[in-house]
């Protein structure tokens, strides 16, 4: 039974129909959306590089490829991969049918294809109907590839970020921490533990304590520079880190700034709110591998700042644990 013209078009959107010479007598509709210059009466092999099987190259090569599959590339800018299968016609020509295979989402970004392009029976229709449904535009499927980026990075970032303020997570803090030990760059690290901030959940509220954390976090940002990392990695605990920043001087006075701020009261509801914060510092020159040791460090200077009163900070000295313990208004007098 011989198939006609019309019948082709319906059924294969994406056929040729090639004489005994090779050359493309019809196409089907998909493929003049494709890109291909002079479809009709090009020669096949001009348009389309047969790369399996290998040395296909001839029309009675071609011919003894049927029943098999038959792996194309559109000789243009986009070298779009197509798998086709081909029927010979008895008289010396062919049809061969192709599609998109796995490569179906690049080609429906790259030639703004919709379902009406591809046959009804195609499992392709089936993803096409599931980008239009979710988008709820027939083009979606253009920017698929953009919008599939785009949600992979926004879910990264939300794994990596603490949805009260904005800062980063405790998982975030763990991974910059771990990259700079392994990288033996030499950085410094700051754990710092609000004061009296129980007192302010308990006394004014919820509300009141998730303000004055997010006022925290504003004042830690306005003190960290774009490559630094800051960190909510408790209810009311927070870690900085600065690559590269190693000065004492520089450290203190950074740390100094951020008790005199946090230490300004906060209103919510007509209400005052006060913390303070402690704070202590280790500085790694890059001989440090263990992430964990360096917060012990930080730890242990931030316990000595609690103990030393609150509202101060305290740089770990491996000697004593505990060196330098300065009061925000003695370091503002110097």
């Amino acid at each position: 039974m011989t198939v006609s013209a019309d019948v082709l078009r319906q059924l294969c959107p994406m056929h040729v129909l090639l004489d005994a010479s090779g050359t493309i007598r019809q196409a089907g509709a998909t493929l003049y959306k494709l890109n291909i210059p002079d479809l009709d009466g090009a020669a096949f092999f001009d348009l389309f590089e047969v790369h399996r099987p290998r040395s296909v190259t001839t029309m009675q090569q071609l011919l003894a490829t049927q029943g098999g599959k038959l792996h194309l590339r559109l000789r243009n800018r986009k070298r779009t991969q197509l798998k086709g299968m081909l029927v010979a016609d008895g008289s010396g020509g062919a049809v061969i049918n192709m599609s998109f295979g796995i490569s179906v989402v690049d080609a429906v970004r790259d030639y703004a294809l919709t379902s009406t392009d591809f046959a009804t029976t195609d499992l392709a229709i089936e993803m096409l109907y599931l980008v239009e449904a979710k988008t709820a535009a027939l083009n979606a499927s253009l920017h698929l590839n953009t919008r599939l980026q785009g949600a992979k990075t926004e879910a990264e970032e939300r794994a990596y970020t603490d949805g009260l303020t904005g800062l980063r997570n405790r998982r975030a803090m763990d991974r910059t921490l771990e990259k700079l030990c392994r990288s033996g760059q030499p950085f410094s690290l700051i754990h710092m533990d609000l004061d009296f901030f129980k007192q302010v959940n308990d006394t004014h509220g919820h509300a009141a304590g998730d303000l004055v954390l997010r006022k925290v976090a504003e004042i830690m940002q306005e003190e960290t520079r774009k490559d630094d990392t800051a960190a909510r990695v408790g209810g009311d605990e927070f870690v900085l880190i600065f690559p590269d920043l190693i000065s004492q001087d520089r450290l203190g006075g950074l740390a100094a700034r951020m008790i005199a701020k946090i230490e300004q009261p906060v209103f919510h509801d007509g209400r005052t709110c006060r913390v303070s914060a402690s704070i202590g510092i280790t500085i790694n020159p890059g001989a440090l591998a263990d992430p964990e040791l360096v917060l012990e460090q930080a730890d242990q200077a931030l316990y000595a700042s609690k103990r030393a009163g609150r509202a101060q900070f305290t740089f770990y000295d491996p000697a004593v644990h505990a060196l330098d313990v300065k009061s925000n208004s003695a370091l503002a007098g110097e």
